[in-house]
């Protein structure tokens, strides 16, 4: 979600907290595909390890939260075992030239021992925006250096874990000035260095809009030599793409399927598999849920995994969160429900046309 909305989002969680290859990519088959539905498309962002990234180290339980077993037991009673998890680049390495945080390490495998506890997988976020304590990735004061090597770190600590699923390297990098592509080829080298077996999922930068990916990610294209690479864009509903919905809006019933059409097309064109890490729109908004319908009827029409914005702790009342309130499921949840069968097999798009 963009930067923007976060100031905003922070003074509300601190109120309502107390203060989300087959084939060449081995997916790893779920339940649902041994029961004939097709493989798991439909997930979440488990978020709150994200929260306040503007308090660093700050205090897990005051300023941010890890989830208990609890929310996993949720979604996979929801048979949603698909789950991107945002964490903080700043709190997993208070400085860049010392070594990662145990703490961190702990909460992060406690993360992952809870989501194979349900059969779950996990994609690990790096939710930083193409950026270290306010500084871009491949500048002088946060070199290529630095965060391939967080990220070498990172794959030795959780690599062959069985809930992980992969590694989302950098969250919606935006005014990059040129830098983020270097950047993430990196990631991408560092992680290969130690684990060639996990997927990484590589965002594009002005904050991986699907919308606007061949307008800035045209010839976004990573070497892997694992041939495992993910590539991922975000899309909100609201006008300014934000997320925010600062204004009730009506919108077109095809509105999300028109945003994530020009990233679609760019991966069947150039045969690369595709996800969309977040998306979400207010429960009380019928048009954006009819959207929202038609958007993962479209995906799964792709074969193309998706994660919901957002679950996990201290969403309170937040417009676009799946938590249910007072033991009742909220609205967008039943439309993730309509999805979950398929007949995929592998991710998507396929090939090209």
């Amino acid at each position: 979600m963009e930067s923007r909305f976060f100031t905003t989002l922070f003074k509300t969680i601190k109120l309502t907290a107390g203060l989300a290859i087959i084939s060449s990519i081995s997916l790893g088959y779920s339940q649902a595909e041994e029961s004939g539905s097709g493989i798991d498309l439909v997930g979440i962002n488990m978020s709150g390890a994200n929260f306040a990234p503007h308090i660093t180290p700050g205090k897990v339980g005051t300023n941010y939260f890890y989830p208990e077993k609890k929310y996993f037991k949720y979604y996979a009673e929801k048979n949603i075992r698909l789950i991107r998890f945002p964490f903080i680049w700043e709190r997993v390495q208070h400085d860049l030239h010392k070594g990662i945080n145990f703490d961190q390490m702990r909460l992060l495998k406690r993360t992952l021992d809870y989501a194979a506890e349900h059969d779950q997988k996990i994609i690990l976020d790096m939710h930083n925006y193409g950026r270290y304590k306010g500084k871009l990735i491949g500048s002088p004061e946060v070199p290529y250096k630095a965060y391939a090597d967080v990220w070498r770190k990172l794959a030795e600590e959780f690599k062959g874990h069985p809930a992980l699923l992969g590694y989302d390297i950098m969250n919606e990098p935006h005014s990059t000035n040129g830098l983020w592509p270097g950047a993430a080829q990196a990631a991408v080298d560092a992680i290969r260095e130690v684990d060639m077996d996990a997927l990484i999922f590589v965002e594009g930068d002005r904050w991986a809009s699907t919308f606007h990916w061949r307008y800035v990610n045209e010839d976004f294209l990573i070497k892997d030599p694992a041939d495992k690479i993910v590539y991922e864009g975000h899309l909100y509903l609201d006008k300014d793409f934000s997320g925010r919905y600062a204004a009730d809006e009506t919108v077109d019933p095809m509105l999300g399927i028109e945003r994530v059409r020009p990233f679609v097309e760019w991966l069947k064109e150039n045969n690369l598999k595709g996800f969309l890490g977040e998306y979400g729109v207010p429960a009380h908004s019928e048009s954006m849920l009819v959207a929202m319908d038609n958007l993962l009827g479209f995906l799964n029409e792709n074969c193309m995994p998706s994660a919901y914005w957002a679950g996990g702790p201290g969403w309170g009342e937040y417009v676009l969160a799946v938590e249910p309130i007072d033991g009742k499921d909220r609205p967008q949840m039943d439309v993730l429900q309509k999805h979950m069968s398929n007949n995929c097999t592998e991710y998507g798009p396929a090939g090209k046309h």
